[in-house]
Formats: C-alpha cells, sequence, structure tokens
C-alpha cells in the first residue's frame, strides 16, 4: 500500500479528534470526516444533559498537549461539564489548532467504504490495495483514497426502537410524530411540545431518567403535565444504582432523585411492560403491551420519549471485513468484556489496538461504535483505544500494548442534575 496515504478517521466526536491528536503528535498524516456543520455536531443534539463525569476524565492527554501549546484555559476539573460546554471549551478549541484544523472535512457523510478495484469476496493482493471512502459532501460526491480508516462515527442518531423485540414496526414509524428519540430540552428549546401532555418515557437508563427528571421540573411549573415511566426490568428499584454509595457523587444523586420522584407520585412507574404495538388515535397515540403476562394497554398518550439505547450503522463497512460480534454488534474481541448482561459501565476492563483489530488490516472501529449496543461506553475509554492504535501505527509496538486507564469504580455516564455547591461557611 502506499504508505504516503493519509489515515482517514471517520466522526469529529471527541475520540475522533483525540485520534487526530495523537497522529498529528506523532507526525502522521490524517483527514477527517464530519457529516455535521462543526466538530461534536451529535453531542449538540444534548447540550444541554450535563456529564456526571468531570472534565479530568473528559479530556485526551495529546489533545490536552496540543491545546495547551496554543494558550489553552484548561477547565476546572473537577467541574461537571454540559455538552454544549464540552464542544464549545475543548472540541471548538482542538479542532481550531494549526495541527488539526486544515485536514476537517465537514459536512461530508461517508456513504462506503472498500477497497480500491477489489470487492469483498478478492484476496489475491487485498492488503496492498488503499482504501477508498465515498462520500457525499455539500451535493457532491468525492472519493478519498487512505491506507488506514478509524471508524469513529458511534451510534448516536440510528436508535433503537420503543418495541420490546427491537424491530422496528411500521406503526411506530407511521406515528413519528408523537415521538422523540434521545434527550429533549423539555425546559427549553422543546418546553411548549411537553406542557400539559401525557408524556410515557420508554427506558431504563441513564437517558430515561435525565429526560424523567427534566419532565418533573416541568410539572412544578405546570402541574397537568403528566408522566409515565415505561421500563421492561422487573422492579423499579433495578434503575436507581447505587444511589449515595456510588463513588461518583453525581451519578449516585441521579438515583436518589429519580427514587425521590417515583415515592412522591410525580412519575408513574409501569414495569415490566413489554410494548407490542403502538396505535395512532386521534391526534394522540396508544401503547399496547403485555404486563405480568396480560395484554395492558396504554391510552390518551400525547408524546412519546424513547430513551432504549442506539445501535451501530454497518451499512458504511459492509465491503469490508469485519468481525462484529452477532449479540452486542461490537467489535467481536470485545463482546465478552461489555456484555451489559455481565458487567456495568464500571467493570469492563482497558483494552487497545490488540482487542481492535479486525480481519481487515488497517481497519479499526473505535469508540461507542465498537461497543456496538452495548451501553456501558465510556469517553476515557474511546482515548485509550485511539492512543494504542496509533502508537501501532507509529511503530512503537511498546506503547500500544501497554494498555493503561484511570477511571472511578463506577465508571463514567450523565446526568442532568443540577449542581450543587457545598459551602464551607455557614
Amino acid at each position: 500500500m502506499n504508505t504516503s496515504l493519509p489515515v482517514a478517521i471517520i466522526g469529529g466526536g471527541p475520540v475522533g479528534l483525540a485520534a487526530a491528536s495523537h497522529l498529528a503528535e506523532r507526525g502522521e498524516s490524517f483527514i477527517l470526516f464530519e457529516s455535521g456543520s462543526h466538530v461534536g455536531a451529535n453531542i449538540s443534539t444534548w447540550g444541554h444533559v450535563r456529564l456526571f463525569s468531570p472534565w479530568r476524565y473528559n479530556i485526551d492527554k495529546a489533545s490536552s498537549r496540543l491545546l495547551n501549546k496554543k494558550g489553552w484555559m484548561i477547565p476546572r476539573l473537577d467541574k461537571l461539564p454540559t455538552g454544549k460546554e464540552l464542544i464549545e471549551e475543548y472540541l471548538q478549541p482542538l479542532a481550531s489548532t494549526p495541527e488539526i484544523s486544515p485536514y476537517l472535512h465537514f459536512n461530508t457523510e461517508v456513504l462506503s467504504i472498500g477497497r480500491k478495484d477489489t470487492d469483498k469476496m478478492k484476496t489475491s493482493n487485498r492488503e496492498k490495495a488503499p482504501f477508498v471512502i465515498h462520500t457525499k459532501q455539500n451535493g457532491q460526491f468525492k472519493i478519498y483514497e487512505a491506507r488506514t480508516i478509524l471508524d469513529a462515527s458511534g451510534t448516536w442518531g440510528n436508535p433503537n426502537p420503543a418495541n420490546a423485540s427491537g424491530i422496528w414496526l411500521h406503526e411506530e414509524k407511521a406515528a413519528k410524530d408523537h415521538f422523540f428519540y434521545g434527550i429533549p430540552d423539555s425546559l427549553n428549546t422543546a418546553k411548549e411540545r411537553y406542557i400539559n401532555k401525557r408524556i410515557a418515557v420508554v427506558g431504563g437508563g441513564h437517558s430515561a431518567i435525565n429526560t424523567l427528571l427534566d419532565l418533573a421540573q416541568l410539572k412544578e411549573e405546570y402541574p397537568e403535565t403528566d408522566i409515565l415511566w415505561i421500563m421492561r426490568r422487573q422492579y423499579v428499584e433495578e434503575a436507581y444504582g447505587g444511589e449515595e454509595k456510588d463513588a461518583l457523587e453525581a451519578r449516585g444523586a441521579l438515583g436518589s432523585r429519580i427514587h425521590q420522584l417515583v415515592d412522591d407520585g410525580t412519575v408513574t412507574v409501569i414495569t415490566p411492560y413489554l410494548i407490542q404495538s403502538i396505535k395512532q388515535d386521534g391526534n394522540q397515540v396508544k401503547i399496547i403491551g403485555n404486563q405480568d403476562g396480560k395484554e395492558h394497554t396504554l391510552s390518551n398518550i400525547d408524546e412519546v420519549i424513547v430513551n432504549t439505547g442506539n445501535r451501530p450503522n454497518l451499512n458504511i463497512i459492509q465491503e469490508i471485513r469485519t468481525a462484529i460480534d452477532s449479540a452486542t454488534e461490537s467489535v467481536a474481541a470485545l463482546a465478552p468484556l461489555i456484555d451489559p448482561n455481565l458487567h456495568s459501565c464500571g467493570t469492563v476492563r482497558p483494552h487497545g489496538e490488540k482487542e481492535l483489530r479486525q480481519p481487515e488490516n488497517g481497519f479499526y472501529i473505535v469508540g461507542s461504535k465498537s461497543y456496538g449496543r452495548a451501553p456501558t461506553f465510556l469517553m476515557a475509554t474511546g482515548y485509550e483505544q485511539v492512543r494504542s492504535i496509533i502508537a501501532r501505527l507509529a511503530g512503537d509496538n511498546a506503547a500500544a500494548e501497554k494498555v493503561e486507564l484511570d477511571l472511578p469504580e463506577t465508571g463514567v455516564c450523565s446526568t442532568n442534575l443540577p449542581l450543587i455547591i457545598k459551602n464551607s461557611c455557614c
């Protein structure tokens, strides 16, 4: 393969930019494709949400070194940033550094990846053929070549359906005007949509709890707002987490706060509930599901907010030889390490280039996409992934094999709780 070709990075989020930083620091050429108009475009959709991991876990070391050369004002490391602050105070300054800025391609959708003049079936001389990347940029189609590809395109924007079987049904798609997938800004830009409405929130994880906390605050001002929390879990207590025992205070506060809202009746819990179908019902929808083995219908629903996780889009890599786990849709070697049936985000052990290798030499899936459907991915884990891979690309095998990761025992996730300032005085 032509070694003068660049390394191609797909995705301009935190992990993609961390990869660019490590490549720049080692003097390796690269190009980065971002489908949005700016770095961290997907994060903008949840910019109002506050992480409950402090800044110290959200900054890549090579990126920090590049920023420091520019006189970057480092955020207070114990502060909890919002998604908006993550973009404005870290990702955008990083993207504007002279080592990275010239190689960014915005508004560029990657349509497919393959080997030049070599389809998936052909083996002879395969590794000598460069990768070809078919893109659409501002309405124009263009092909790029690369010697290595890091797919850091993530999973956000490719949500799972509300249906308990994980299958997208026509009825759910037909009722799309009543659905929102993700964490709406229900206290600001989306406020009018939810005022005094009967709202069903589907999901039992941190995103659902973030959504519920905002809606509960909205209900304080508009008491006719009716909030239903639909989960598949056997018991609602399973969603509360460690509460006051959690090593991350903000994460523990998340569980404690939703616990309180359930106990005082602000949020009505419906669990275990398995959604079977959605029916349009005039200007509303009704949800048909099974509860305790019996059919149970929830009627007069105005809005449905779905927080059932995301799945990777594997269409762009159909011509690449990959090892993808059939259950998690993650990198195959990671599946036993990250299976959410066995692990929380605090029990996933560190991993690097060796575990992320694909049958297609020179192709890597990194970041949240490497975890497929597993919800246990940590930003700092992605930073360690790309550090290890790029050390290997640069010929520094010792650094590639020495995998290190510093995380709190319970992991790093997110919350929308307000910051609590502890006063030392009365």
